[in-house]
């Protein structure tokens, strides 16, 4: 199974819509797919469940279906994760839903960071079975279902617990618009990534690693960014995205990647549009926009707008399974 997170510092670019779209495009590709909402926010999961459910799983009390309810022994000190059942979402797509409660476990994550540094063994260990948390609720979910890819989703910010979650990350992909502030986030998001990616290898070497505790490679490889509601024209950006989109290869390069040098920009995975038209229609039928029906309002001008849709998520789910080394259909 092949783990990716979806990761910007930078809030309202898009990023859990994409996440929800390129779950659905990926299992119409043919893989099996479970998405992972580690955002307190939650909005993943309220993308994929109607609030009568959602009613469901966040009662007064416990969460043993979310994943706060996965992490809840671990987070009171009292044990280790519990096993947390996917909920299906559609043939070949699971969630493994948020919770607002998630939030509670910052404060551990970040003590945990320190600890597997510890000289003491039984700090470590325990450290190490709190930065795995994410990874191995995932990994055993996953096997549950024995599917290929977990989409990860997480809140926007480079706090303990989007660490723990890129800890748990084969791959990364980098929603952005094109203005000012996506630009900003870059520089502070490669050092970030290239931090935690050292730092966890540090940690890995560690002897005082438990026996037996399942480990993940943390290797969070950049497969590229996606460039997310721009103003087009013919498919080319307007005048006032055009200055920021210009540069984002060039800061991608050396900000992410680490290396000097523009280059033809081959990390960029995709340019979305903003279907404005189309959102509000999915909403209601809750299913993603490409796969709305005329059953569903999408008529007249909608239809070719939901053809446009699907290329483009279509295009852009093969670009990523094949950065993944997945095999295609």
């Amino acid at each position: 199974m092949k783990t990716v997170t979806f990761f910007n510092n930078k809030g309202g670019v898009g990023k859990t819509s994409l996440l929800y779209h390129l779950a659905w495009m990926l299992r119409e590709l043919g893989y099996r797919v479970i998405t992972v909402d580690l955002d307190p926010q939650s909005n993943l999961t309220s993308a994929f469940l109607e609030d009568d459910t959602l009613e469901q799983l966040w009662p007064d009390g416990n969460h043993p279906k979310t994943i706060l309810g996965a992490l809840q022994l671990l987070i009171e000190h009292m044990g280790d994760i519990a096993p947390v059942e996917p909920y299906p979402v559609a043939d070949g797509l699971w969630l493994v839903p948020g919770d607002l409660g998630l939030s509670n476990f910052e404060d551990r994550l970040s003590q945990a960071w320190r600890d597997c540094l510890s000289d003491n063994s039984s700090d470590a260990g325990d450290a190490f079975r709190v930065m795995t948390s994410f990874y191995r609720v995932a990994v055993e979910a996953g096997r549950q279902r024995n599917v290929d890819i977990a989409l990860l989703d997480v809140g926007p910010n480079i706090g303990a617990m989007n660490r723990a979650a890129l800890v748990a990350s084969d791959y990364v992909v980098i929603p952005l618009g094109a203005d000012l502030f996506s630009l900003q986030g870059l520089r502070n998001l490669g050092p970030t990534l290239r931090s935690w990616r050292n730092g966890w290898r540090e940690r890995r070497a560690r002897v005082t690693v438990p026996p037996g505790l399942e480990m993940p490679c943390g290797a969070m490889a950049p497969l590229g960014y996606v460039v997310l509601n721009p103003s087009v024209r013919s498919n080319r950006p307007v005048k006032a995205y055009k200055q920021w989109a210009d540069r984002i290869p060039g800061m991608y390069t050396k900000d992410v990647l680490g290396e000097s040098g523009l280059i033809a920009d081959e990390n960029q995975l995709a340019m979305v549009k903003h279907f404005k038209s189309l959102m509000p229609l999915a909403q209601d039928a809750r299913k993603p926009m490409f796969l709305l029906k005329p059953a569903d309002g999408a008529i007249g001008g909608h239809t070719s707008a939901v053809t446009d849709c699907y290329s483009q998520f279509h295009d852009l789910a093969l670009r990523i399974a094949r950065g993944m080394g997945l095999q295609i259909g």
